[in-house]
């Protein structure tokens, strides 16, 4: 039995009831509904497809603008750094 189910029956079902719901949470999130899922597939993927990429746009965004802030501090930090710091050798 172990070979079949990659352990003792009862710990792998449980571990996949878990798994199932924390899946189907995430499916919740994006707004996926099940019978959607079934019924419209591919219309489901090309759903997921779309909020991923909504999130990427709106991400990009937000890195751009606070990037706009973090990398000329990062640099003025690494030539003061380079400047004040004593050489070692």
């Amino acid at each position: 039995m172990d070979r079949i189910f990659g352990g003792s029956p009862i710990p792998v079902l449980m571990r996949l009831i878990v798994l199932s719901f924390v899946v189907g949470l995430a499916l919740w999130i994006f707004g996926i509904d099940p019978i959607d899922l079934w019924r419209n597939f591919g219309e489901t993927v090309q759903q997921v497809w779309e909020n991923m990429g909504d999130f990427l746009r709106w991400a990009i965004k937000y890195v751009a603008l606070g990037a706009i802030v973090v990398v000329p501090l990062w640099i003025v930090y690494r030539l003061l750094r380079a400047f004040t710091t004593p050489k070692k050798g």
